[in-house]
């Protein structure tokens, strides 16, 4: 499995995409209002987002028929109406039958459910303990809604229901992983952003494995997915998140001879592959290979400019990875970000 997430508040023209190797898309998000899964066409980042993204989706089957398309609920930002949704059996079924009418209205072939996170505050959320036991009870309706659609087309379509899952302890603990796998057919794994926009010190955003401090290290990729496995949920419904974006930290504050894991005058923020590829060994970039980890950064030591990303020598080692463990394939974010198809293509050709 290929799933590229795409963003809707991306200025992108979605016909464009080359799904030659791409197996799913996500289309990235629907939000949820009075407890029911909409379309929002609240603008973000200046563009609004629009039915006709999926239309364009859509179209894309005509160059790969076997190509799935699903949207998005939630994400970072419009997370906030998961937990009351969940709470009731009553709450439940309402939002379980609107995933069912959204999926069938827009032509989708499923639904993913990216609740960050389920007991968790996240951006703001409402949160309970409740929604530990909640999420499973709302995903086994979510299933039966779908299913029912199937049924009352007489087509028998499997409509998929997939989720997003977080990559650390606190994730595995607020969700039933070994329940849930009984009614969705694969979840993605964020295996990325483990530091991030919240840290003041830099670090590794994607490892593969620890570094050679591994006190320091958030997570790491090999970790995520033990954990997953070990809660009860099966390697091969897991799709390993691959970031086609990276994290900079700038006024690093370090003498030269240790970079990593040191306090920095900006948070990690995003940056798209894109916009930084041409800083690769250039423009006073050097690029590092932190060999326990697996990792690539890049290092300015004029500019104390600090990097963490994604690059074809680090997708290599997870695509192995996932081979030798039996898992069901990769998840990135975001199509639009790559260059080229530089990353995309690292993927497909490791796969293959």
């Amino acid at each position: 499995m290929v799933i590229a997430y795409v963003a809707g508040y991306r200025d992108f023209d979605f016909t464009t995409i080359d799904v030659s190797g791409i197996t799913h898309i996500n289309y990235a998000f629907a939000n949820i209002s009075d407890g029911e899964a909409i379309f929002d066409t609240t603008k973000i980042d200046g563009k609004r987002l629009t039915p006709k993204d999926i239309v364009a989706l859509n179209s894309l089957k005509s160059k790969n028929p076997d190509l799935k398309v699903l949207v998005s609920v939630g994400g970072w930002s419009w997370s906030k109406g998961f937990s009351d949704a969940a709470l009731t059996e009553q709450s439940r079924l309402k939002f379980a039958k609107s995933c069912a009418v959204f999926v069938d209205k827009y032509k989708l072939d499923g639904i993913d459910l990216d609740w960050e996170y389920p007991n968790q505050i996240g951006a703001g959320n409402i949160h309970r303990p409740e929604d530990v036991q909640n999420f499973t009870l709302m995903l086994k309706e979510v299933r039966e809604q779908l299913d029912l659609l199937s049924e009352k087309k007489g087509d028998k379509t499997h409509y998929l229901l997939a989720i997003a899952t977080g990559a650390d302890e606190a994730y595995v603990k607020n969700t039933e992983l070994g329940e849930i796998h009984k009614y969705i057919d694969f979840l993605n794994i964020m295996t990325y952003d483990f530091y991030n926009g919240l840290h003041e010190v830099n670090g590794h955003h994607s490892n593969f494995k620890a570094s050679t401090q591994p006190d320091l290290d958030m997570n790491s990729v090999v970790n995520a997915v033990d954990m997953h496995i070990n809660a009860g949920f099966p390697a091969e419904k897991i799709n390993l998140g691959i970031p086609f974006y990276g994290r900079i930290w700038k006024g690093v504050k370090t003498d030269g001879k240790q970079i990593l894991f040191q306090e920095a005058e900006t948070v990690g923020m995003g940056i798209d592959y894109k916009d930084f590829y041409q800083n690769i060994n250039a423009n006073g970039f050097v690029r590092y290979w932190d060999e326990n980890a697996k990792a690539p950064y890049l290092w300015n030591s004029e500019e104390k400019t600090f990097i963490s990303y994604e690059d074809e020598e680090s997708i290599q080692y997870k695509i192995e990875y996932l081979k030798n463990r039996g898992l069901a394939g990769v998840m990135f974010w975001e199509y639009s970000a790559d260059y080229n198809g530089e990353l995309l293509n690292a993927v497909i050709d490791n796969l293959k």
